[in-house]
């Protein structure tokens, strides 16, 4: 019960965090989730919480590292792979060396391989706790790449050195030949067991939907518990990096996608909906755990009266600065040699660059667990030297990444380009695909199915014009919504006129008229006053069918029929106008809204008067148009991409948003 309550409690605690990240948007969530953690475990008495570093890393990075791999772009991993494995394994050991010696030299009560210890586990760097600051402003693109990029290795080259210098600390002997031996083997092994089990669980899929085993939500949860699988398999069967094998696999996962996702469009959106549920969650329990632990990890060095608290501070901030310090040094040299030696980038390296790619190194998730997890004592039963320090140390040090990067990062990005804007970019392919879907539907259009094909037109053509109101600022969209709202109006006017005209040459009883100018009245005041009509409107049609409900079937049969004539006479009028209009407009965008409004009432009117069909042959007939429409999108996309309009990554990203109309369009089907 105990912890379901701790759980439930957490879940509660990143609702709230989140909530307050919505409006207090200078500070990135990241830290929101710390601060709210820290004062909910100075809040509540006698409050600890404990983390088991196998536990936490099967738990939380095995699937947020599988899954960052999944979708990570490969072509941009391969460009920059030289960076990358540098970032990831040569400043990982130049900062758990210079880093190691400078605590020793600043504080000699922490043995040198302590020291390295320390060093070791600040060296991985977060892109979680970036990710915050990410979105709201301009970071260059290469720059996340690469540290999302090293971020994928050196959670792994950092575990192995800190592992290597706690043990040294612990048993008192190191051997450089052994631990460069191990950390070959775990690196290696891990990168092949990831590879081979990831192929052998896609295999198994295979092998299962061959088999006529199709079922979305087994197939979906076998995607979401494989790297726990695969990290479990790594770790503790063949002691290899669980961290490599999760990464290698997540890359296994997204080629075997990119060659059979329109095969499985609705297990493909379901897994998507999954880890992005799963990425929330766990990233956000991972910086308020954070929070949580820091006041019991803290607590007994902060009431140790021998040490100065302003000195303390002065640690961390010595250590932070030289941490990111190597790491500017690093990034600096590397940026002029690529430039001036190698000749691979165009750009010209600058000290703003440099700068921003330090401060984008946030430290985090792994540098805390790793160093809750040194134990208390050595072998030979003594206290583990300075332990309490450490831990400060290394939490102080997170915090400050995470500070100055919250506040230096928005300074030095300014003008920059965003990492966000391939969905915006986009959004003219999109239209491209979508206006190719219309005139597929169009072109199928008979006698039987034409309710449902002027349904699916005005679902496609709202899709058209939500995608061209990204291109359009605030006042292009209000002049085309009060355009639409001309019209709108304009045509109930006309409605009205035409059933005038109608009366002159046939009888209408009373009550039909009334209905029909109620009916308009109430399309009336929906186009001018939005959603503020819709009660009153379901209020009326429910009063009219109470009214009709009295009447013989006889005299409803009746009733309908006149009412049905009015309109179609007036709808057809309407309609002929618009169309007329619309042939000779040098913008009918939103006339043709309104074309296929009106089609679709006037579709239901004459329908039921030229055919009745059961409702599973509509139903058939939606899903073949429906797929005849997916088909020509993705037809669209496969001649972009082959005439380069569109990258690798872009043909994805359409590919991608396919699969989710897809879904939705046969959502009912699976069932």
């Amino acid at each position: 019960m105990e912890l379901l309550t701790i759980i439930l409690m957490l879940l509660v605690l990143l609702l709230v965090t989140n909530v307050i990240g919505n409006y207090v948007t200078l500070l990135p969530t990241a830290l929101i989730q710390i601060i709210v953690g820290l004062i909910f475990a100075l809040a509540v008495k006698d409050f600890t919480i404990e983390v088991e570093t196998e536990w936490f890393l099967l738990l939380f990075i095995a699937p947020l590292l599988y899954n960052e791999g999944a979708h990570f772009p490969r072509e941009e991993l391969w460009k920059m792979r030289a960076s990358i494995f540098g970032n990831a394994i040569i400043l990982v050991l130049l900062t758990t060396i210079l880093g190691g010696m400078f605590v020793h030299w600043m504080i000699p009560a922490i043995p040198l391989a302590a020291a390295f210890a320390l060093a070791a586990i600040l060296s991985p760097t977060d892109p979680v706790a970036v990710n915050g600051i990410a979105k709201r402003i301009q970071i260059p693109t290469h720059i996340m790449n690469l540290v999302r990029g090293e971020s994928l290795i050196n959670d792994a080259s950092g575990l192995v050195a800190f592992n290597y210098a706690v043990l040294a600390v612990v048993t008192g002997y190191f051997s450089v030949q052994k631990a460069t031996g191990d950390f070959l083997y775990m690196f290696i092994v891990g990168a092949l067991l990831g590879i081979g089990l990831g192929l052998s669980i896609n295999l198994l899929r295979y092998v299962l939907r061959r088999g006529g085993f199709v079922d979305v939500v087994f197939h979906s949860l076998l995607q979401v518990l494989t790297p726990f699988i695969i990290f479990f398999i790594a770790e503790e069967m063949f002691h290899a990096s669980g961290v490599i094998a999760v990464v290698a696999a997540g890359i296994i996962h997204a080629l075997v996608r990119e060659r059979t996702e329109n095969f499985r469009a609705q297990e493909q959106v379901l897994t998507d909906n999954l880890w992005s549920i799963i990425a929330f969650v766990l990233n956000g329990l991972i910086f308020l755990l954070l929070g949580l632990t820091l006041p019991s990890a803290m607590r007994s060095l902060l009431e140790n009266e021998q040490m100065s608290n302003w000195l303390l501070l002065g640690y961390v901030l010595a250590l932070g600065f030289v941490v990111l310090g190597i790491r500017f040094l690093w990034s600096h040299t590397i940026n002029h040699f690529d430039y001036y030696i190698l000749k691979n980038v165009t750009e010209k390296p600058s000290l703003k660059t440099s700068l921003i790619t330090s401060l984008v190194g946030v430290r985090g998730t792994i540098t805390m667990v790793g160093v809750l997890s040194i134990p208390f004592f050595t072998s030979t039963n003594d206290l583990f030297p300075e332990r309490s320090l450490i831990i400060f140390l290394a939490a102080g040090v997170i915090l400050l990444t995470l500070i100055m990067a919250t506040i230096f990062l928005p300074i030095l990005s300014r003008g920059e380009t965003s990492t966000h804007t391939t969905s915006s970019d986009l959004t003219n392919e999109k239209q491209r695909m979508i206006m190719g879907a219309i005139q597929k539907i169009n072109s199928e259009k008979t006698e039987e199915n034409a309710s449902i094909v002027y349904e699916l037109l005005n679902d496609y053509t709202l899709m058209l014009h939500m995608l061209r109101s990204k291109n359009k600022n605030e006042e292009e969209l209000r002049e085309y919504n009060e355009q639409l709202k001309m019209e709108r109006l304009h045509s109930l006017m006309l409605e009205r006129q035409y059933t005038e005209e109608y009366m002159s040459v046939h009888e209408v009883k009373m009550a039909t008229l009334k209905s029909i100018e109620k009916s308009v009245s109430i399309r009336e005041k929906a186009a001018t006053s939005g959603a503020n009509h819709f009660i009153r409107q379901r209020f009326y049609q429910v009063l009219r069918d109470w009214k009709r409900g009295r009447l013989s079937d006889r005299e409803l049969e009746q009733v309908q029929e006149m009412e049905d004539a009015v309109q179609i006479f007036t709808f057809e009028k309407v309609l002929a106008g618009l169309e007329e209009r619309a042939s000779i407009s040098e913008q009918p965008e939103v006339l043709h809204n309104m074309i296929y409004y009106y089609k679709r009432l006037l579709n239901k009117k004459e329908l039921p008067h030229k055919v009745e069909m059961d409702q599973s042959i509509l139903d058939e007939q939606k899903e073949i148009l429906c797929l005849n429409a997916i088909e020509v999108q993705r037809k669209e996309i496969s001649e972009m991409f082959k005439d380069g309009a569109i990258s690798t990554v872009e043909a994805k990203e359409l590919r991608r948003f396919v699969n989710y109309m897809e879904s939705v369009v046969l959502y009912e089907y699976v069932e």
